[in-house]
Protein backbone atom coordinates (compact mmCIF):
# COMPACT_ATOMS: atom_id res chain seq x y z
CA UNK A 1 0.00 0.00 0.00
CA UNK A 2 1.38 3.27 -0.91
CA UNK A 3 2.18 6.23 1.87
CA UNK A 4 0.26 9.23 0.45
CA UNK A 5 1.36 11.06 3.55
CA UNK A 6 4.97 10.47 3.38
CA UNK A 7 5.20 11.01 -0.17
CA UNK A 8 3.15 14.31 0.11
CA UNK A 9 5.68 15.13 3.08
CA UNK A 10 8.88 14.04 1.28
CA UNK A 11 8.17 15.48 -2.51
CA UNK A 12 7.40 19.00 -1.18
CA UNK A 13 10.69 18.89 0.50
CA UNK A 14 12.25 17.81 -2.12
CA UNK A 15 10.35 20.45 -4.33
CA UNK A 16 11.75 22.92 -1.80
CA UNK A 17 15.44 21.84 -2.05
CA UNK A 18 15.19 22.29 -5.49
CA UNK A 19 13.15 25.71 -6.00
CA UNK A 20 15.80 27.03 -4.02
CA UNK A 21 18.54 26.56 -5.95
CA UNK A 22 16.92 27.64 -9.04
CA UNK A 23 17.27 30.68 -10.26
CA UNK A 24 14.16 32.64 -9.34
CA UNK A 25 13.42 33.59 -12.61
CA UNK A 26 14.33 30.30 -14.52
CA UNK A 27 11.74 29.14 -16.74
CA UNK A 28 9.91 25.73 -16.23
CA UNK A 29 10.72 23.33 -19.70
CA UNK A 30 8.16 21.00 -18.14
CA UNK A 31 5.53 24.00 -17.42
CA UNK A 32 5.70 26.93 -20.57
CA UNK A 33 5.33 30.71 -19.49
CA UNK A 34 5.98 29.45 -15.64
CA UNK A 35 9.04 30.61 -14.22
CA UNK A 36 10.88 28.79 -10.81
CA UNK A 37 8.63 31.00 -8.46
CA UNK A 38 5.79 31.04 -10.55
CA UNK A 39 5.92 26.89 -9.62
CA UNK A 40 6.52 27.56 -6.30
CA UNK A 41 3.51 29.49 -6.07
CA UNK A 42 1.05 27.49 -7.86
CA UNK A 43 2.31 24.49 -5.23
CA UNK A 44 1.87 27.11 -2.38
CA UNK A 45 -1.73 27.36 -3.65
CA UNK A 46 -2.89 23.99 -4.50
CA UNK A 47 -1.95 22.94 -0.37
CA UNK A 48 -3.72 25.78 0.86
CA UNK A 49 -6.67 25.50 -1.34
CA UNK A 50 -7.12 21.98 -0.50
CA UNK A 51 -6.20 21.99 3.21
CA UNK A 52 -9.33 24.57 3.32
CA UNK A 53 -11.07 22.34 1.49
CA UNK A 54 -10.79 19.88 4.09
CA UNK A 55 -11.18 22.00 7.35
CA UNK A 56 -13.85 24.43 6.05
CA UNK A 57 -15.97 21.21 5.01
CA UNK A 58 -16.51 22.29 1.90
CA UNK A 59 -18.95 20.49 -0.51
CA UNK A 60 -20.65 22.64 -3.14
CA UNK A 61 -19.30 24.62 -5.71
CA UNK A 62 -20.65 27.60 -3.78
CA UNK A 63 -18.28 26.18 -0.91
CA UNK A 64 -15.51 26.14 -3.08
CA UNK A 65 -16.03 29.47 -4.61
CA UNK A 66 -15.38 30.66 -1.22
CA UNK A 67 -11.95 28.60 -0.51
CA UNK A 68 -11.09 30.08 -3.55
CA UNK A 69 -11.66 33.77 -2.57
CA UNK A 70 -10.03 33.70 0.60
CA UNK A 71 -6.88 31.88 -0.01
CA UNK A 72 -3.78 34.22 1.16
CA UNK A 73 -2.14 36.60 -1.18
CA UNK A 74 0.79 35.82 -3.31
CA UNK A 75 4.28 37.34 -1.29
CA UNK A 76 6.83 39.85 -3.19
CA UNK A 77 9.35 38.37 -1.36
CA UNK A 78 11.15 35.14 -2.60
CA UNK A 79 11.75 34.17 1.71
CA UNK A 80 8.43 35.13 2.52
CA UNK A 81 7.08 32.87 0.04
CA UNK A 82 9.16 30.28 1.02
CA UNK A 83 7.63 30.17 4.68
CA UNK A 84 4.24 30.43 3.08
CA UNK A 85 4.98 26.85 1.17
CA UNK A 86 6.08 25.38 4.33
CA UNK A 87 2.75 26.85 6.20
CA UNK A 88 0.51 25.80 3.81
CA UNK A 89 1.87 22.17 3.27
CA UNK A 90 1.78 21.65 7.13
CA UNK A 91 -1.63 22.81 7.04
CA UNK A 92 -2.54 20.28 4.03
CA UNK A 93 -0.88 17.45 5.91
CA UNK A 94 -2.42 18.32 9.50
CA UNK A 95 -5.90 18.33 7.92
CA UNK A 96 -5.33 14.73 6.03
CA UNK A 97 -4.03 13.17 8.99
CA UNK A 98 -7.19 14.01 11.15
CA UNK A 99 -9.41 12.50 8.22
CA UNK A 100 -10.66 8.78 6.98
CA UNK A 101 -10.13 8.27 3.36
CA UNK A 102 -13.73 7.41 3.54
CA UNK A 103 -14.93 9.92 4.56
CA UNK A 104 -16.72 12.76 2.46
CA UNK A 105 -15.41 15.66 0.72
CA UNK A 106 -15.47 17.88 -1.78
CA UNK A 107 -13.29 16.80 -5.10
CA UNK A 108 -13.35 17.78 -9.14
CA UNK A 109 -14.43 14.79 -9.95
CA UNK A 110 -17.62 13.64 -8.84
CA UNK A 111 -16.93 10.01 -8.88
CA UNK A 112 -14.03 10.50 -6.74
CA UNK A 113 -16.15 12.89 -3.70
CA UNK A 114 -13.92 11.76 -0.39
CA UNK A 115 -10.99 12.72 1.29
CA UNK A 116 -8.79 9.74 0.10
CA UNK A 117 -8.90 11.73 -3.62
CA UNK A 118 -7.09 14.49 -2.13
CA UNK A 119 -4.39 12.37 -0.46
CA UNK A 120 -3.96 10.64 -3.46
CA UNK A 121 -3.91 13.31 -5.77
CA UNK A 122 -1.66 15.68 -3.63
CA UNK A 123 0.62 12.87 -3.28
CA UNK A 124 1.00 12.69 -7.82
CA UNK A 125 0.90 16.11 -7.94
CA UNK A 126 3.94 16.99 -5.34
CA UNK A 127 5.86 14.03 -7.02
CA UNK A 128 5.58 15.67 -10.57
CA UNK A 129 5.68 19.03 -9.49
CA UNK A 130 9.17 17.95 -7.26
CA UNK A 131 10.13 17.12 -10.68
CA UNK A 132 9.76 19.95 -12.67
CA UNK A 133 11.26 22.12 -9.80
CA UNK A 134 14.77 19.21 -10.24
CA UNK A 135 14.56 19.89 -14.27
CA UNK A 136 14.14 23.68 -14.02
CA UNK A 137 17.01 23.50 -11.54
CA UNK A 138 19.32 21.50 -13.41
CA UNK A 139 19.60 19.16 -11.16
CA UNK A 140 19.02 15.12 -11.52
CA UNK A 141 15.90 13.80 -10.84
CA UNK A 142 15.33 11.60 -7.63
CA UNK A 143 13.68 8.19 -8.61
CA UNK A 144 10.20 7.74 -7.72
CA UNK A 145 9.43 5.12 -5.59
CA UNK A 146 7.95 2.15 -8.00
CA UNK A 147 4.75 1.36 -5.91
CA UNK A 148 4.27 5.28 -6.41
CA UNK A 149 4.68 5.75 -9.70
CA UNK A 150 2.33 3.03 -10.57
CA UNK A 151 -0.66 4.05 -8.69
CA UNK A 152 0.09 7.46 -10.43
CA UNK A 153 -0.23 5.67 -13.88
CA UNK A 154 -3.52 4.11 -12.88
CA UNK A 155 -4.58 7.82 -11.24
CA UNK A 156 -3.64 9.37 -14.53
CA UNK A 157 -6.18 7.12 -16.45
CA UNK A 158 -8.84 6.98 -13.96
CA UNK A 159 -8.96 10.09 -12.65
CA UNK A 160 -7.32 12.91 -14.93
CA UNK A 161 -8.48 11.22 -17.96
CA UNK A 162 -11.77 10.47 -16.52
CA UNK A 163 -13.03 14.59 -16.69
CA UNK A 164 -15.09 14.37 -19.85
CA UNK A 165 -16.61 11.59 -18.63
CA UNK A 166 -18.46 13.47 -16.03
CA UNK A 167 -19.67 15.95 -18.94
CA UNK A 168 -23.76 15.17 -19.57
CA UNK A 169 -24.22 14.15 -23.04
CA UNK A 170 -20.17 13.42 -23.52
CA UNK A 171 -19.57 10.18 -25.57
CA UNK A 172 -15.89 7.94 -25.71
CA UNK A 173 -15.48 6.97 -29.31
CA UNK A 174 -12.08 4.26 -29.73
CA UNK A 175 -9.63 4.76 -32.21
CA UNK A 176 -7.72 1.78 -33.28
CA UNK A 177 -7.29 -1.02 -30.57
CA UNK A 178 -6.07 -1.70 -27.24
CA UNK A 179 -2.90 -0.77 -25.54
CA UNK A 180 -0.91 -2.55 -22.91
CA UNK A 181 1.25 -0.08 -20.61
CA UNK A 182 3.99 -2.59 -19.66
CA UNK A 183 5.91 -1.70 -16.32
CA UNK A 184 9.13 -3.68 -16.50
CA UNK A 185 10.55 -3.34 -13.17
CA UNK A 186 7.23 -4.56 -11.63
CA UNK A 187 6.12 -7.19 -13.71
CA UNK A 188 2.45 -5.09 -14.10
CA UNK A 189 0.62 -3.72 -17.04
CA UNK A 190 -2.73 -1.89 -17.98
CA UNK A 191 -4.92 -2.53 -20.78
CA UNK A 192 -6.19 1.08 -22.34
CA UNK A 193 -8.37 1.95 -25.07
CA UNK A 194 -7.06 5.09 -26.81
CA UNK A 195 -9.73 7.71 -28.86
CA UNK A 196 -12.14 10.40 -28.66
CA UNK A 197 -14.28 12.47 -26.24
CA UNK A 198 -17.03 13.90 -28.10
CA UNK A 199 -19.99 15.72 -27.05
CA UNK A 200 -21.39 19.63 -26.75
CA UNK A 201 -20.52 22.04 -24.45
CA UNK A 202 -23.26 24.22 -22.08
CA UNK A 203 -22.00 27.08 -24.25
CA UNK A 204 -22.80 25.29 -27.43
CA UNK A 205 -19.55 24.67 -28.28
CA UNK A 206 -18.53 21.51 -30.28
CA UNK A 207 -15.50 19.21 -28.74
CA UNK A 208 -13.82 16.27 -30.20
CA UNK A 209 -10.93 15.96 -27.75
CA UNK A 210 -8.25 13.15 -26.93
CA UNK A 211 -8.59 10.65 -24.70
CA UNK A 212 -7.81 7.13 -23.00
CA UNK A 213 -10.14 4.79 -20.83
CA UNK A 214 -9.41 1.01 -19.32
CA UNK A 215 -9.67 -1.16 -21.71
CA UNK A 216 -11.95 -3.03 -19.29
CA UNK A 217 -13.52 -0.67 -16.81
CA UNK A 218 -13.97 -3.38 -14.09
CA UNK A 219 -10.53 -2.88 -13.03
CA UNK A 220 -7.27 -1.38 -13.59
CA UNK A 221 -4.33 -3.48 -13.05
CA UNK A 222 -4.48 -6.53 -15.81
CA UNK A 223 -1.94 -9.25 -16.82
CA UNK A 224 -1.30 -7.59 -20.09
CA UNK A 225 -2.47 -10.81 -21.71
CA UNK A 226 -5.63 -9.86 -23.72
CA UNK A 227 -4.72 -8.90 -27.19
CA UNK A 228 -3.32 -5.45 -27.98
CA UNK A 229 -3.08 -3.90 -31.23
CA UNK A 230 -0.09 -1.14 -29.22
CA UNK A 231 2.45 -1.87 -26.27
CA UNK A 232 4.18 0.73 -24.30
CA UNK A 233 7.12 -0.43 -21.97
CA UNK A 234 9.11 0.96 -19.67
CA UNK A 235 9.88 0.79 -15.85
CA UNK A 236 6.61 2.51 -13.62
CA UNK A 237 8.33 5.43 -13.27
CA UNK A 238 9.13 5.78 -17.34
CA UNK A 239 5.56 5.10 -17.86
CA UNK A 240 4.17 7.69 -15.13
CA UNK A 241 6.26 10.40 -16.35
CA UNK A 242 5.72 10.41 -19.91
CA UNK A 243 1.75 9.52 -19.28
CA UNK A 244 1.97 12.80 -17.20
CA UNK A 245 4.05 15.11 -20.03
CA UNK A 246 6.90 14.73 -17.56
CA UNK A 247 9.99 12.20 -19.64
CA UNK A 248 10.75 11.27 -22.62
CA UNK A 249 8.80 8.57 -24.40
CA UNK A 250 9.03 5.00 -23.75
CA UNK A 251 9.40 2.31 -26.13
CA UNK A 252 6.19 1.92 -28.06
CA UNK A 253 4.94 -0.53 -30.94
CA UNK A 254 2.16 -1.89 -32.87
CA UNK A 255 -0.34 -0.34 -34.73
CA UNK A 256 0.18 2.80 -36.01
CA UNK A 257 -3.32 4.03 -35.80
CA UNK A 258 -3.76 3.01 -32.28
CA UNK A 259 -0.13 4.57 -31.08
CA UNK A 260 -1.02 7.98 -32.64
CA UNK A 261 -3.97 7.92 -30.80
CA UNK A 262 -2.79 7.21 -27.33
CA UNK A 263 0.45 10.13 -28.32
CA UNK A 264 -2.60 12.16 -29.17
CA UNK A 265 -3.95 12.01 -25.92
CA UNK A 266 -0.57 12.24 -23.85
CA UNK A 267 0.51 15.36 -26.10
CA UNK A 268 -2.70 16.93 -24.55
CA UNK A 269 -1.89 16.44 -20.95
CA UNK A 270 -4.93 16.05 -18.41
CA UNK A 271 -7.52 17.98 -17.02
Amino acid sequence: MNDFMAAIAGESERFLEAIQVADPGAQVPTCPGWTTDDLLWHLTEVHSFWAEILRSGARTDDDVEAVEAAKPGRPQDRGAAIVLFREQTAALLAQLAERDDRAPAWFWLETAQNVGSTRRMQAHEATMHRVDAELTAGLASAPIDPGLAADGIVHAITVMWAWWSTLPGFEFHPVGGVVTLAASDLDQAWQVQPGRWRGVGQSGKEYDEPGVTLADPSGADTTGTSPAAGSVTGTAEELMRWLWGRGPEPHLDGDRETLDALQSAQQAGMQ
